[in-house]
């Protein structure tokens, strides 16, 4: 253990691949996001739209939890998930959330604030009708974030809901679909040497438009 401590300890790693500057950067935050990650999935990037989503409880408990991004324009930034998980009951008291994009491998991060807002349901229902049927069986068989029994339990669970839906096409359940994440801040993230790192920050001003400003490392 001590020497694992001390390891970490002593783990440095400068930044030195790319900069980032006010005047380089796209006046929309969106197609600034779009070209950097183009630039990740041509990189070939391992899970490129994975994120860290932050939520908080109606009591201020924060929890932090992977997920994929499925879509994105200007009207926001999409997911999907259970709409009773731990996720979805946070959003439900307090729609305020905050999305992370890491990239190591480019030195990269994106942070986004917004306001998550349930998809249209034309639109959850689209996405979900075009997901691989176990996905579908998953979502109905899962009570997300509850106490499962044991493993055998959930299988049987989900045995059930197949042999249900055996031969039949499965709508979507009505606790399951998109969010639409409005973003009111979007930080983009570039690593620097000696920790003097870019930050460029764009946020909505006065005017209802976006406005860019350098933040310190």
């Amino acid at each position: 253990m001590d020497n694992l401590r001390e390891h970490i300890n002593k783990l440095r790693k400068d930044f030195s691949l790319q900069s980032l500057n006010e005047q380089s950067v796209n006046k929309n935050p969106v197609i600034q996001f779009e070209q950097w990650f183009n630039e990740a999935m041509q990189a070939q990037i391992p899970e490129f739209n994975a994120f860290d989503l932050a939520t908080v409880s109606e009591h201020g408990q924060p929890s932090l939890r992977i997920l994929y991004l499925r879509d994105f324009s200007t009207h926001g930034f999409v997911f999907y998930t259970n709409y009773h998980s731990q996720k979805g009951r946070d959003i439900e008291v307090n729609p305020k959330i905050c999305m992370n994009f890491f990239w190591p491998q480019m030195e990269r991060q994106i942070r986004i604030q917004g306001i998550a807002q349930k998809q249209i349901t034309e639109d959850s229902d689209l996405y979900f009708n075009n997901r691989p049927k176990g996905s579908q069986i998953g979502a109905w068989a899962s009570v997300q974030s509850s106490v499962v029994e044991n493993r055998e339990a959930l299988d049987k669970l989900v045995q059930d809901i197949t042999n249900k839906f055996q031969d039949k096409e499965i709508p979507r359940p009505p606790h399951w679909g998109g969010y639409i994440v409005k973003p009111e801040k979007i930080e983009f993230w570039q690593g620097r040497p000696s920790r003097l790192h870019d930050r460029i920050r764009y946020f909505i001003n006065e005017n209802e438009q976006w406005q860019i400003e350098r933040i310190a490392p």
